[in-house]
Formats: structure tokens, sequence, C-alpha cells
């Protein structure tokens, strides 16, 4: 029990720093032949906004790095000849790199230069046109400067192929970073989230699989491995996994497999923490070809279904409420629980699906992107070529600290506290207005590709720009709407009724309501009140 109340605690500091969810599927795996990347930006502390980089010569031959969690200045480097403009995690080939943070060995964590993963991307996204272009930039970017994180899987995407590369630092026993990158085959579906997942891998097929001359070398002499070298497996030795970590962690991939694929629950065990050898794959095939739309609502997650639903047990309050407020764990009478970490979280600073599309020019891929909670929060779609970034989700439109009108961040998470409060009776309020929103947004993409290709550049560009920018601004309008929709219709744990024509009146053109809904609470919680209370709270005859 100690060594799993320990890991549970470094789980709960990790993520109160960057807690993050991939999921990833191949062309061949795609309803409509595109690569796509999920990703979910985590953390408590940072504000959903959209970069954007612009390649300009400002008369520096240098590039500052700064800290992307917390904003310290690290140093510089050298500015490349020839950078690419970039919206979020993609840029305008179409390359897409998105993360989550694994740790790895507390004695390899400490910082020894001055490339963290944050900026590792977006430098990343600046220089590489290709995904295996950007594995090589990647390693080294760090080799030459150094890395300022812990051990980190990417996911690193282009119109063709579909990489997770895994690295960690080697602290203060040398420069630099040790890893491994696998190419997912073509047809399948993977995914990473928070724990390493690259096990053993084959040491002779550079197609396929990339690695650092030192992998397993170094692990020797940090003994974390002494077998063969085609034993190796880069997650035991580098970021072995326990009851946290799977529990935590890989149940969220093993989750978005089950949504998708056939014989999952063969692993429950496993992503119970029950039986860590019981590993399920790096990839599966999906029973049928996934939709850009199962992707989004695979990000919206929280274990429905499964033995680990967060709407089921007393922990879900009066209103099945799938969210665990942080701390990670609990303990009552020496007994220490865990508070379930679902894909869909509350500090969500931004998401999204990135489309990588081999039958589109590389300048249309699409970044659908969101801010918030996932799971009450709408993805809307930018193009990689966009050259604005839409005034709701600016980088200096607001902050975690400070609230603006004006920005998209803060509008979702209003709509999404009020959704915590009354989960059953807003959260389907709230998924239909969503699912209208993207369905029709999916529909609407095909008819600006069509138009978009037939436009020279300079017209084409102004026209994604627009509606990239446009169809964002009108994403937040609606939501404004909502946000007043859902407070006058549920105000006070009330549920005004409507009609075709809105809210139903008395009929004494006061506009007072009429007749008011009062559902109370779920069967489980009154039973559990009773138990806990009924001597006082009974109803005497």
């Amino acid at each position: 029990m100690k060594r799993i109340f320990l890991t549970l605690i470094m789980i709960s500091a990790a993520w109160s720093s960057l807690a993050c969810t991939n999921f990833i599927v191949t062309k061949g795996a795609s309803t409509d032949g595109s690569v796509m990347v999920s990703y979910a930006a985590d953390s408590h502390q940072l504000y959903g906004c959209l970069y954007k980089y612009t390649p300009v010569r400002n008369g520096s031959d240098e590039v500052a790095v700064y800290e992307w969690d917390t904003g310290k200045y690290l140093g510089k480097i050298p500015q490349a000849d020839v950078t690419y403009s970039t919206i979020g995690n993609m840029n305008e080939h179409s390359l897409i790199i998105a993360e989550t943070t694994f740790g790895g060995r507390e004695e390899l964590e400490t910082p020894n230069g001055i490339m963290d993963y944050g900026s590792l991307i977006y430098i990343t996204l600046q220089r590489a046109k290709t995904a295996r272009e950007a594995i090589e930039t990647i390693a080294a970017l760090t080799n030459e400067y150094g890395y300022a994180s812990s051990g980190e899987s990417f996911s690193i995407a282009d119109r063709d192929e579909a990489w997770i590369m895994e690295l960690v630092s080697k602290g203060p026993f040398g420069k630099g970073i040790v890893w491994v990158a696998r190419r997912i085959p073509d047809g399948y579906v993977s995914g990473h989230a928070n724990q390493s997942r690259i096990t053993s891998f084959p040491l002779d097929d550079p197609e396929n699989t990339l690695y650092s001359d030192d992998v397993i070398s170094f692990a020797r002499e940090r003994g974390y491995f002494n077998g063969r070298d085609d034993e190796f497996s880069f997650c035991d030795a580098y970021a072995p996994a326990d009851f946290g970590t799977i529990r935590g962690c890989d149940a969220r991939v093993w989750s978005f497999f089950r949504t998708v694929a056939d014989g999952m629950d063969e692993y429950t065990d496993y992503a119970l923490g029950h039986n860590p050898s019981h590993r399920f794959p790096l990839w599966v095939m999906p029973r049928e070809k996934v939709s850009p739309k199962t992707v989004f609502d695979a990000m919206r997650d929280h274990y429905e279904g499964t033995p680990l639903d967060m709407t089921v047990d007393i922990g879900a309050g009066g209103h099945r409420c799938p969210y665990r407020w942080r701390p990670m764990n609990f303990e009552v009478d020496g007994t220490t629980y865990l508070n379930e970490r679902a894909t869909a979280t509350q500090q969500t600073g931004f998401w999204f699906v990135a489309q990588a599309r081999p039958d589109q020019p590389d300048y249309m891929g699409i970044l659908w992107f969101g801010v918030d909670d996932a799971a009450t929060s709408c993805l809307t779609p930018i193009y990689c070529s966009t050259t604005a970034v839409p005034e709701c989700l600016k980088e200096d439109n607001g902050s975690i600290l400070d609230y603006s009108d004006t920005s998209a961040f803060w509008i979702f998470n209003r709509v999404a506290h009020l959704a915590y409060l009354y989960y059953d009776r807003v959260a389907p309020v709230i998924r239909r207005n969503v699912d209208e929103w993207e369905n029709g947004k999916l529909s609407e993409v095909a008819e600006i590709d069509a138009e978009a290709v037939k436009m020279p550049s300079k017209r084409r560009t102004k026209l994604l720009t627009r509606y990239s920018v446009e169809t964002a601004q009108r994403l937040f309008s609606k939501w404004q709407s909502l946000d007043k929709y859902l407070f006058v219709k549920f105000i006070d744990g009330n549920i005004k009724t409507e009609d075709e024509n809105g809210f139903v009146e008395n009929g004494a053109g006061k506009r007072i309501p009429d007749r008011i809904e009062q559902p109370g609470y779920s069967e489980r919680w009154k039973r559990a009140v009773a138990a806990d209370n009924g001597e006082i709270l009974k109803v005497l005859e």
C-alpha cells in the first residue's frame, strides 16, 4: 500500500503541472483517409488559447527559449535559415506534433539543457516538413543544446505516416536524450496518456523503427537493463509501469481502444491496475474505419460503460457528475483510494483533433481546436495555412488569472461549471449543441475544400483564414447564447419547461414560468443520504 500511495503522490504532482492524452489514427484506419492525432493539454495552470508563429526576420539570428510550462527563460539557440508557419500544434505542411508527459526515473529528471519539451514541439514544427524530419530535428536539438524536461511521449504525424517517439533525459549522467520512435502500421490506431508505451522493438528495421545509438547501452550503464539487446524494453527500462501509471494513464488509452476495437475487455484487469503483466498492445486494428467525429467524442470519455465508469458510484454525487476534484487520492482509516482520472477532465487548457489529409494539398490540413474540458466544449475547424488567430482564441485575450468577456476559454469554462453542478440535466443539452455544431462543420468543411482548391494561392489563403476566424467567432457567440440559456433554464435547481415557442409561461402576461420541474437527485444518492442520516431526516407520520 505504501508503494501505491507514493506512486499516486508522484502522479498527482506531475498532473498538477501537465497531464495529457493523445489518440492516433493512421490514414488506412480513418473513414476519410486522413491521419489524425488528438491532444488534450491538461493543466491546472494552462490558459487555453491558439498559438501562432509566422516566419519573420527581425534582425536576430537567435531564438530565445522559454519553458512552456512556467515561462522561465532557458537560453538561446541559433535561428534556422528557413522556418515554416504554425498554428497550434500543426504547421503549414500538415505536420502534427503532440505529447504526453510520463516523467520516468526520478534520477533522470534533473534538467541538463535548454530545450524543454514544449519549446521542442513548437521549434520543431517551425523547422520540419515531415514526421521523419521532425524526429531527426528533435534528436538534433536535444543532443546539441540539451534537454530540460522529464520523459515524454510524442505523437508525430504527417499526411502519410504517424509515429510515437519516446524520449527521456540523461539527467546528470550525460547530455541530451535517449529515445526510440516507432511508426504505427497503416490501418491501425494507437495512443498514449502519460505513461511510456513502447516496450521491445526491432533493432534492424529503420523503415519503421528509429532509435538513439545509446538507448540500450545507457540503460545498461545505469543498471536499468541487463538482458540481451533484442529483449530490451524502453518502457520497462526508463519508465516502469505501476498501479498509479496504469490506472491513471494507460486506462485512458485502453478505453479508447475499447471504443474502436474488439477484444479489449480482455485487458480490463490491466486497466484496473490489478494485473500489470497483462499489458495491451501498442496499437490495434479498429473493427471499422474511424471517423473524425468518433475521435472527437473519444476525447470526451469518462469510462462510461466500463467498470471504471465515473457516473455510477457515489462519488458522482446526486447528479451523476463524472468528475473528481483534486488531489488525485485520499485516505480513509489508513487505506488510500484514488480519484479516477478519465480522458475528459476539468483542467484542460486546450484540446484538438488534427487532420493531415493525403487527398488534399499539405496547406489544407485542419486543426479542429477547442478550449477547456472536452466533454463540455466544442471543436472548430482551423486550416493549417491560416494567417490569423480568432480574437476569442488569442494568447493576449485574458489569462488564467484575468477574466475576459471576449475569450473562448472563459465562456466555455462558465458553461462547464454549470454542467458540473447539475450534470445529468445540463450535460445532455450541451452535448446536443456540440453534436449539431461539429456535424455541421464536418459537412461544411467539404464545401470549403472544394472551393479553395480552385483558387490561386493568395485568394485561397484569404478564404481559408476568413473561414477559420469567422467560424471560431460564430462558435464563441453560440456559446455565449448557450451560457445565458442554460443559466435561465436551470437556475436554483429548477427546470423550466419549454415548447415550440420557448419557455412556457403561466398565461398572466408577466413572464412568469409555468410547469417548473424539480426532478431531485439520483436514486443512489438518495439511498446514501438515507443511510448516512436517515434517523434525522425521516418524515414521521
